[in-house]
């Protein structure tokens, strides 16, 4: 489980409590053959231009932006600020929820659920305390989404798009890999 305050931690034994005896399953079994899926978090990030924030990781020759597969019994949005913490080495206060999607099995990997978290504003001098592990990462940049479209993976770019429209309405919105 994730780290909890002790106040969440609190309540979420209390809600935990509140949910009674665990289900019992009704057809031995069934629990382990309900397929999985995978989840990933990210955060939208943005500097003081409205330019995003994007990484260059060592193991893809794409864009990506700050983020990572959610971890079992992980919240998605305690993952990404997780990852945003391993990734960038920053503590940001993370917003709302901007983008759900979902994506296709594709190759090795399974089906996919995609949070998008509303990563805020980074100031310069926060910027400049950006610490990448070496072992993960390349480098970083900000860009225009546009600027950028053809170093990502296309349904990355229309999940951006998604993202930035949603913050800008304050709302969020639910996706199938990257389209409405």
């Amino acid at each position: 489980m994730h780290h909890l305050d002790a106040d969440q931690a609190a309540r979420f034994f209390q809600d935990m409590n509140a949910e009674g005896e665990p289900e019992k399953e009704f057809n031995p079994g069934i629990a382990s053959r309900i397929p999985g899926k995978t989840v990933a978090a990210g955060a939208l990030i943005q500097d003081g231009q409205g330019r995003l924030l994007f990484v260059t990781p060592i193991y893809k020759p794409y864009l990506e932006i700050p983020g990572g597969v959610v971890n079992s019994n992980e919240p998605p949005h305690a993952a990404c600020q997780r990852e945003v913490r391993e990734e960038l080495g920053l503590d940001i206060e993370l917003g709302g929820l901007l983008v759900v999607d979902w994506t296709p099995q594709h190759g090795v990997w399974r089906d996919s659920l995609q949070f998008i978290f509303d990563g805020g504003v980074l100031p310069a001098e926060q910027a400049q305390r950006i610490t990448l592990p070496y072992d993960e990462l390349k480098n970083f940049q900000f860009a225009e989404l546009d600027q950028v479209a053809k170093q990502l993976k296309p349904s990355l770019h229309r999940r951006l798009q998604q993202a930035v429209a949603a913050k800008e309405a304050g709302t969020a919105t639910y996706s199938e890999f990257g389209r409405s």
